[in-house]
């Protein structure tokens, strides 16, 4: 297949069905079943943490990271060159001025375009209709048991925290309960419910009394065992002031992050990483990006989650430079930051309802973890459209595969890795891989 002609082929036999139910070619590649032998690994290993914002509803790449300015564009974007990268400085200030430390990539292409079906594509590297689709789990969660056996004495946290999540966010699939995210809502006072009311020794005997009685039954079933791991964690971060720091922002910290669920969410992650608590993997969710319609709208539309975005990411980055790691380095180097949506919207001129539809081709955000900032990975044609160079090794437009496969690599994990523990006994890849379709990591991002 020559790649390029044929990919602008079926953008133009696809157009008709970007507002929802599309599957694209590359689908077919994903699922196609082969007993193809994948190359080893390339284990990149520059991080010990990942944090993953996903951009739920998918935000407009020719308004944000793959900014093509044209008669459309609102005055006060103030497009801009920055250091030969064209970018919406008057939308993304903050961002704007930490783009010495980030790279674009503007070749990332979604292989669905609806809304939820994508978003889990993105948590799990596969489609959600394959087989192991339906019992994979979160990239999170797989992070959290492979470093689960370097977890230090006082490290209480589980290894996958989700921070202002959503009903789409995957949990653990077929793993044992121990890996399924810490979901919960950051609050400006920190988690509730670490202390029992009625103080810490009658609690402990009710426990003991818990205990005794699942013994006693001897119960086995699975359900039990994940509620068994629920428990014994809970019980772990119980009157634990380290951990309950780590959940705590500051009113001016909120002002400066944006006084917003996602920019507290940022606070927290920056805690997190600093504490060294045990959680190596962060998800964090922010919507509002599914504009339609009116999304020059001021004060709606693409406005606020951009406002958002832009005073989380860009002070989360700032911050973690800031703070001092482990050999010499900073908190930012150790931790990978990886922000997109599920897909991209339509280029060019708005649609009679002054929005942008939904469309194949995004872009996405790296920043730490050995990754390389100042730079711009792909391109897309001059009418934003289409894919026109891969910017990467594999010559290719970048899937959610391959991002996943990037997280594991920079974190020194075996992304080839095939478990022999699932309940379908077709063994469980961590990315799968087919002769048709073969992740690899973005290894020019590092």
């Amino acid at each position: 297949m020559e790649r390029i002609i044929n990919r602008r082929l079926f953008f133009q036999i696809a157009g008709t069905a970007v507002a929802g139910c599309f599957v694209s070619p590359l689908d077919l590649f994903a699922q196609t079943g082969s007993t193809y032998q994948a190359p080893p690994a390339t284990l990149i290993n520059t991080a010990k943490n990942a944090i993953f914002i996903l951009l739920a509803g998918a935000p407009s790449q020719i308004d944000t990271f793959d900014l093509k300015a044209g008669p459309w564009t609102p005055q006060d974007f103030r497009p801009a060159t920055i250091n030969g990268i064209d970018f919406p400085e008057g939308l993304l200030p903050g961002i704007a001025s930490q783009l010495n430390r980030i790279a674009i990539v503007r070749s990332c292409m979604s292989t669905a375009l609806v809304h939820t079906l994508s978003q889990t594509w993105s948590q799990i590297a596969r489609s959600p209709a394959s087989a192991t689709g339906k019992i994979a789990p979160n990239i999170g969660s797989i992070v959290a048991l492979e470093f689960e056996p370097r977890r230090g004495a006082g490290q209480k946290l589980p290894g996958f925290v989700a921070l202002n999540s959503t009903a789409s966010l995957v949990r653990q699939g077929y793993l044992p309960g121990r890996f399924s995210p810490f979901d919960v809502v950051a609050a400006n006072n920190g988690l509730a419910n670490l202390a029992n009311p009625d103080g810490d020794a009658a609690f402990a005997e009710q426990y003991a009394v818990l205990q005794a009685l699942e013994a006693g039954h001897g119960i086995q079933r699975p359900d039990f065992e994940a509620m068994r791991d629920y428990y014994s964690t809970a019980r772990g971060l119980m009157n634990d002031a380290a951990v309950n720091a780590a959940f705590r922002s500051t009113g001016p910290e909120r002002q400066r992050y944006g006084n917003s669920g996602f920019g507290t969410s940022c606070i927290v992650a920056r805690n997190l990483v600093s504490a060294n608590l045990g959680t190596r993997y962060i998800q964090i969710t922010l919507g509002g990006w599914d504009n339609h319609q009116n999304i020059y709208t001021p004060n709606a539309g693409i406005y606020p989650p951009s406002r958002q975005l832009d005073a989380g990411v860009s002070n989360l980055i700032a911050d973690l430079a800031a703070m001092p790691g482990s050999n010499g380095k900073s908190r930012l180097d150790e931790t990978i930051i990886v922000v997109k949506g599920e897909f991209g919207r339509t280029a060019g001129q708005l649609t009679e309802l002054q929005g942008r539809d939904h469309h194949f081709v995004h872009s996405a955000l790296f920043a730490g973890g050995g990754v390389r900032g100042g730079q711009v990975l792909g391109a897309t044609t001059a009418d934003g459209e289409h894919v026109e160079i891969g910017g990467w090794s594999e010559d290719r437009p970048i899937g959610a595969e391959d991002v996943a496969a990037t997280i594991y690599s920079a974190l020194g994990i075996d992304y080839r890795a095939i478990r022999r523990d699932d309940p379908l006994g077709r063994g469980f890849e961590y990315v799968p891989a087919t002769n048709a379709w073969t992740a690899y990591p973005i290894r020019e991002l590092f």
